[in-house]
Formats: structure tokens, C-alpha cells, sequence
């Protein structure tokens, strides 16, 4: 069975290598939302897959923490870099580009982690992430699935590689 819950925050980016001028030459901005899809093969005490409530703390922390911050490819331009740590308290430095499809994988591998180090309480059973849906626009949505994090072509991806800024942090 499947749950999805939706989140949404506003974020900025430049994506590097992209076809689009003005998205890889322009700092740009989008309200996105995120659809986090679980799935588990039984049910809990409550009757529920994972209680909705549970994903208003660290998950929804999680996806709060990208919002109003501005994220860069570690492997941007070192000044480009300097310039965003420089100019804004807010910002998260990424092993990959901050496409939509590197922060559907990132937001699944992220919310993996946090389910996987989560104890459970009312008989939650095999609960996982099926997918991550991160939509960049009303039209257009990238999504995730166990694969596409282990795909090492769609690059690496590891807690150390994610790294916040103190605002984050706090």
C-alpha cells in the first residue's frame, strides 16, 4: 500500500550544463513541491501505513530546511560559491547539480535515511520510501525511485557530499 504526503518550500539554483540559457546562466527561484511516497506491505496499530502526524517533525524539517535557501553544485564555480556563502545565510552546497531530478533523489535518499534511523512505536511495519515527486513547476515534475539513488551514473549521493550552512543548521 501507498501514502503520499506533500511538502512544499521555496528554493533558488543555477543548473549548470543545462540547454537553457536562462537556467544555467541566471540564479533563478521556484515554489516547489515535493510529494514523498511510502509504502509498506502491512499496516500499523492504527491501521495506517505511517501516521501522518510522525512526518510533521524531522521530515518536514527536512524539506523546510531548502526552503528560502539558495543550493549550489559542490563543482560550481569557485567563485560563484564564495559569492552565495557570501551573500546569503541560507544555503546548501550539493554533490550533484540542483536540478529537479537530483533533489528527487536527494529528498528520497535524505527521507531513506531518516526513516531507517527512526524507531517506530505502534507496530509500523516494513515502511519505505517508494518515490520521491519534486515538482519545479505546475507542469513539470521529476521523479525517483530505490534505482535511480543507487544509480552511480546519476552520481553519487552520501550524507558528508549535503552540506548546510549554520542558518540551516539552526
Amino acid at each position: 500500500m501507498l501514502i503520499r504526503k506533500l511538502f512544499k518550500f521555496e528554493n533558488a539554483h543555477v543548473v549548470r550544463n543545462c540547454t537553457s540559457d536562462r537556467c544555467k546562466r541566471s540564479i533563478h527561484g521556484h515554489s516547489y513541491k515535493v510529494e514523498l511516497l511510502l509504502k509498506a506491505s502491512k499496516l500499523d496499530h492504527g491501521q495506517m501505513v505511517y501516521d501522518f502526524g510522525l512526518l510533521k517533525g524531522i521530515i518536514k524539517d527536512l524539506f523546510d530546511s531548502f526552503d528560502h535557501a539558495i543550493c549550489f553544485w559542490e563543482k560550481d564555480d569557485p567563485q560563484y560559491i564564495d559569492a552565495c556563502k557570501t551573500f546569503s545565510a541560507r544555503w546548501i552546497s550539493l554533490p550533484v547539480s540542483p536540478s529537479a531530478e537530483q533533489f528527487s533523489r536527494i529528498f528520497f535518499y535524505l527521507a531513506q535515511q531518516v526513516l531507517q534511523s527512526t524507531v517506530t512505536q505502534n507496530g509500523e511495519g516494513d515502511v519505505e520510501v517508494y518515490s520521491v515527486i519534486v515538482h519545479e513547476t505546475d507542469t513539470g515534475y521529476a521523479q525517483s525511485f530505490l534505482e535511480d539513488i543507487q544509480n552511480e551514473q546519476m552520481g553519487l549521493l552520501n550524507l558528508e557530499g549535503i552540506i548546510f550552512s549554520e542558518q540551516v543548521q539552526s
